[in-house]
């Protein structure tokens, strides 16, 4: 049992800085109606982070329970970008948590009709991988930007560049709040590259102790007030100080706040359709990839290289993304950060439970979110998306057929601020290219369909003028 509850705590603190992160990400984007979640007119951290525990929570004890598997849960990093930036840009926060809802409740019935297996085949592995590397590129830009280390460059500078170093876009880093981002990013990589366990943690709250004590001494103050730049080199987000209060009742009013089907009314059925198809794919193939991962690590892999209980693990997932979009916290998926606790001996489901207990603890502290600038927790976005880059090993480079595809995939993510347009971008010039070269035989049909929505999506705008829509 000792193990077990070593690991149940090294899982936690090994993914804990979720509760801090997936505020940054999804409660810093209004959506297309200007609102933020919760539908306040600026961002609620201690809001999200709240629910964000909970969740994570409930369904890591669901999977120790259920699943009998060390396996812990929260909201998974690109999926929430990806609901954030290419979903809540087009709708409400509502509608876009709706459709995560039913993105769940596709791959329940995925797993429970068996047809999972037919989608896994479907995808050409190495486009798998492409995506999560896209992704972790995205993130990185989001961090960098956000942090005020790069800058998007104004029409009015007379320059095609469309984005340079600095607060000011000038090409040089200016202000503290840039040097704490930077020290903050080394600090973190040293730690990570020292393999200390809950090092992405332990990076956000150095480096935000470094922030209060930098604005203490310096009195720098916000960047923003008001909704007016009033000091390019002040802090962005949260004015780091030392806060009111660090335990507080958790805020769950964002439970249940989604409406199952507005988003289809909002940018219509087939753009809709391939939103909750994106967040099927790289929740379903990331998923697959952790459970095997972390279950072979913890003996759990049969001979035929399946694992234990896979249907009851599966289940739990899918049910954790309708749950994640129900409390609107975007989906849940398996962390791969679970390996932590079975690297401390964790076997069982009672290292879950230990987890998930954590994170329900964990609820009572959402107020210390309220002081965390973006300087000091954007080097972990960068790190995330680093330890996603590395993935890329896996594509192989000297098969063009598909490393076109894999590279249009990874760099149109960044390059055009959308994940949808990167993988769309990888499966139609992947069936194109195959096609051509007389391969169509080696497609899977339901690739085929695919690239088809992903073209008409494309093409939308110029069908409906065609058809005087």
């Amino acid at each position: 049992m000792g193990q077990e509850i070593r690991g149940g705590f090294a899982t936690f603190f090994t993914m804990a800085y979720i509760v801090v992160l997936n505020p940054i990400i999804i409660g810093t984007v209004a959506d297309k109606t200007g609102q933020f979640l919760g539908d306040g007119e600026v961002p609620n951290f201690p809001l999200v982070a709240a629910a964000t525990a909970f969740v994570a929570g409930v369904l890591t004890i669901a999977m120790g329970v259920f699943g009998r598997v060390p396996f812990a849960l929260a909201t998974g990093l690109g999926l929430n970008a990806f609901v954030a930036f290419g979903i809540a840009s087009q709708m409400s926060w509502e509608d876009a948590m709706g459709l995560v809802v039913l993105e769940g409740i596709v791959i329940a019935i995925l797993v429970l009709t068996g047809f999972r297996v037919a989608v896994f085949h479907a995808i050409p592995a190495q486009l798998k991988t492409a995506i999560s590397v896209g992704i972790g590129l995205f993130i990185a830009l989001i961090g960098f930007v956000d942090a005020g280390f790069v800058r998007r460059i104004p029409d009015a500078a007379g320059t095609t560049v469309p984005v340079k170093l600095g607060v000011l876009g000038n090409g040089s880093l200016t202000g503290w709040p840039t040097l704490v981002f930077v020290a903050g990013l080394l600090v973190t990589a040293f730690l990570v590259t020292r393999k200390v366990k809950g090092a992405i943690l332990i990076g956000i709250v150095a480096t935000t102790v470094l922030a209060i004590v930098v604005e203490a001494i310096g009195h720098i103050g916000r960047q923003v007030v008001n909704g007016k730049l009033v000091n390019p080199n002040g802090w962005s987000l949260n004015l780091p100080a030392l806060p009111s209060k660090v335990v507080g009742v958790p805020d769950l009013s964002l439970i249940g706040q989604f409406s199952l089907f507005g988003g289809f009314a909002k940018v219509g059925g087939l753009a809709a359709v391939m939103f909750v198809f994106t967040l099927m794919l790289a929740d379903f193939f990331d998923t697959m990839g952790t459970i095997v991962g972390v279950g072979r690590q913890a003996g759990l892999v049969r001979e035929d290289g399946s694992v234990e209980r896979t249907r009851e693990i599966l289940l739990v997932d899918s049910l954790a993304a309708a749950a994640g979009g129900a409390a609107s916290v975007s989906s849940n998926t398996t962390y791969i950060e679970s390996a932590a606790g079975v690297g401390e001996g964790a076997r069982t489901g009672l290292a879950s439970v230990v987890t998930g207990l954590l994170f329900l603890l964990a609820m009572f502290f959402a107020p210390l979110t309220e002081i965390v600038p973006f300087e000091a927790a954007t080097p972990a976005l960068v790190i995330v998306g680093f330890l996603m880059m590395t993935q890329v090993r896996e594509i192989d480079f000297n098969d063009y057929e598909t490393a076109i595809p894999a590279f249009l995939t990874i760099v149109l993510m960044p390059f055009t601020y959308s994940i949808t347009a990167g993988i769309g971008a990888g499966f139609v010039s992947y069936v194109v290219i195959k096609a051509w070269r007389g391969k169509a035989g080696e497609i899977h049909p339901l690739l085929w369909l695919v690239a088809a929505l992903f073209v008409v999506y494309f093409a939308l705008e110029p069908i409906k003028s065609l058809l005087g829509l």
